[in-house]
């Protein structure tokens, strides 16, 4: 028995009867022979850490646009909090966490430079639309190797795909991913928007705090503890109506005060000019961008390569890349 194959055992033996077990993946899109020491998520997991579009996630925004401080979250610090919200949940109720975890560390993978801006410039750019969820998916199945995608199994590929919540995860370990990646969102972003002054703590939701909690991880705890106490022994994962209603309350104060505030506009406006003038550049200018988006243009067309290549790049590429093209080299580093 190979220590893959005990594992397998363990996890029958140890886990829920409903965890995704990794003997019964639905499969990869090519077939590949067994690891003999990892099962097939944890592989998973592994190639999606070890990829390129992981790694710039680093250098991409969370919320707050180039913070000069070193402790607002970045894309990637928002992937690793969820990973560890959804690892908690999914250990708790006995599911599977490795393929919580690689649905966790490939859930943005997709994600544009400037965030959310960057994602609704190229849904308004893009015919029938851009969704970084979709992106991500299709990073994992398409970009990345050089064309070849990880070849990820099923279950990963449908948990990065539903991980928004607008279509239902097919595994309670996908669910779990939808309920940790809010988890992270409103509470880290609540913290940075208290470090940055956009909030003051006399401004917040007194109803939803005494619910949820005055501190940052008091209200990670009590959202955490509700999910892993309702949904023992359930199909899906569900929170009691008080904190759900708490909750979905931070979320609207959020979205009114942060996520939608005037205080973002001339920045979002910087952005989204950045963002059509190097989409407009490169579509008129295909043959400037690297070579595996020329065959993706080929393939494709040439408005989908411009969109792969504008949804990978960070932040600081973006921005580099426009001043190459549009601001003149004596002003360049002014």
């Amino acid at each position: 028995m190979t220590i893959r194959e005990e594992t397998q055992a363990i996890e029958r033996q140890t886990l829920s009867r409903y965890a995704t077990l990794s003997q019964s993946t639905r499969g990869r899109c090519r077939p590949e022979d067994e690891d003999p020491i990892r099962p097939c998520y944890q592989r998973d997991r592994d190639r999606i850490i070890h990829c390129k579009a992981f790694r710039r996630l680093k250098q991409k925004t969370q919320v707050f646009l180039s913070p000069e401080g070193d402790h607002y979250r970045t894309r990637l610090t928002h992937t690793l909090e969820v990973a560890q919200v959804a690892r908690t949940i999914a250990r708790s109720l006995r599911l599977n966490e490795d393929l919580t975890e690689a649905i966790a560390l490939g859930h943005d993978l997709g994600h544009t430079p400037f965030g959310h801006i960057g994602e609704r410039t190229l849904d308004e750019l893009m015919q029938g639309g851009f969704r970084h969820n979709e992106q991500s998916l299709r990073v994992v199945d398409v970009l990345e190797q050089e064309g070849e995608g990880l070849n990820l199994t099923w279950e990963v590929r449908d948990g990065i795909l539903c991980h928004s919540g607008k279509q239902a995860p097919a595994t309670l370990e996908g669910e779990c991913v939808c309920r940790a990646d809010r988890i992270a969102y409103l509470n880290h972003d609540l913290d940075d928007a208290l470090r940055a002054g956009v909030l003051k703590p006399f401004e917040l939701p007194g109803d939803c705090l005494k619910v949820l909690g005055q501190t940052h991880g008091e209200r990670i705890d009590t959202m955490i503890r509700d999910i892993v106490y309702s949904s023992q022994e359930t199909e899906h994962l569900q929170m009691t109506a008080l904190v759900q209603s708490a909750m979905d309350g931070l979320r609207e104060f959020m979205f009114e005060r942060v996520y939608r505030d005037a205080w973002r506009a001339a920045e979002e406006a910087r952005c989204d000019h950045v963002m059509k003038g190097l989409f407009q550049y490169y579509s008129a200018h295909p043959g400037e961008m690297p070579n595996e988006y020329l065959l993706i243009g080929y393939k494709e067309g040439t408005d989908r390569a411009v969109c792969d290549f504008l949804s990978g790049m960070t932040d600081r590429y973006a921005v580099r890349q426009y001043q190459s093209l549009f601001i003149p080299g004596a002003f360049s580093a002014l």
